[in-house]
């Protein structure tokens, strides 16, 4: 009895030479190893800004050259992480590729890091699901925490019933918030050409509480570093795509670094051209939501429940490369 309600719960146990029937075509691959880096463009544009503003509301102008600055760099990790799905087609982040080229001690140093990084991951994108939310309904704010617990178990569970459901599961909410992100572009970019006007509003006054200089500025550009985060999972997962996986792989690759860059800096630029300031009671990508949608409208609420989901997926992260790099360091016999 207890056994069939396992099974039930989360599906028939699979023998090791059955995993290849568990691999993925490069459409719901995408989804399941790329919702933490499309989810981070949710939080990025904020982030820099968050430091940006420590300056007034006069700096905030410099979101724009940083969310280039950033795209160029994710530019330069897509390629680099192209070459070592290719050098690495078994599967090759960056504990792999530091074990071999650099040795044992950064090897351990790059995945302990990482191990660490997918613990956060879980944490910061399912707090910043429950934003997305609590920017609709203020009234959530008390709740929070045990809203991001639900989802952290059923996130778990969906993994659980092995990574084929948690393929199907994830595709529907990672390509609706890139469509509706796509959507508030459009409607973004049509509503200044025919109403707004190709002209940026003043952002709210701010008082400065720091200078201007070198160090805040690249504090600016460290900060909204997090719309990078997850990249690495493609080269992580190839061994996750159907063959030819590592073509297959580096082909995903390319795709979610370009929609990626497309959606960040959308974000950016539409964030800039309204005038938007981090405000503690509404997300950034809220505020351009309302601008663009009109406040309280069902393409809003979309956009937001969007949001929402694809952060909560991020996590997904989390399950999906956690175990597989602590079997490389188990099968190095530095785990059991």
């Amino acid at each position: 009895m207890i056994l069939r309600l396992l099974q039930t719960l989360v599906g028939k146990p699979l023998q090791r030479h059955q995993t290849e029937a568990a691999t993925l075509p490069n459409f719901e691959a995408l989804a399941i190893l790329s919702s933490d880096a499309l989810s981070s463009v949710a939080y990025g544009t904020e982030a820099a800004l968050g430091v940006l503003v420590l300056a007034g509301s006069g700096a905030l102008k410099l979101s724009i050259p940083i969310t280039l600055a950033i795209i160029a760099l994710v530019a330069i990790v897509v390629l680099s992480y192209r070459q070592t799905i290719e050098a690495y087609p078994q599967g090759g982040g960056s504990y792999v590729v530091a074990r071999e080229n650099l040795g044992t001690t950064a090897s351990l140093v790059a995945a302990a890091s990482l191990l660490i990084d997918y613990v956060l991951t879980a944490a910061v994108s399912l707090m910043a699901g429950t934003q997305a939310l609590s920017s609709l309904l203020p009234q959530l704010l008390p709740h929070e925490v045990s809203f991001s617990l639900i989802l952290l178990v059923l996130v778990g569970w969906a993994n659980l019933r092995g990574v084929k459901d948690a393929g199907r599961l994830f595709a529907y909410p990672t390509y609706a918030f890139v469509v509706m992100v796509a959507l508030m572009a459009i409607a973004g970019v049509l509503n200044l050409a025919f109403g707004h006007g190709f002209h940026a509003d003043p952002p709210p006054p701010i008082k400065a509480l720091e200078p201007l200089g070198l160090f805040l500025i690249l504090r600016a550009f460290s900060s909204g570093c997090s719309a990078m985060t997850g990249i690495e999972a493609i080269s992580n997962g190839v061994k996750l795509f159907r063959a030819p996986a590592a073509a297959n792989a580096r082909l995903t690759m390319v795709v979610m670094g370009v929609i990626l860059s497309l959606m960040f800096f959308s974000v950016s630029a539409l964030g800039y051209a309204y005038g938007i300031a981090p405000n503690p009671n509404q997300t950034v990508m809220a505020q351009i939501g309302g601008r663009v949608f009109g406040e309280g409208s069902i393409l809003l609420w979309a956009l937001q429940i969007a949001t929402l989901l694809i952060l909560a997926l991020a996590a997904n992260t989390s399950f999906a490369d956690f175990p597989r790099l602590a079997a490389l360091l188990a099968k190095d016999r530095f785990l059991p």
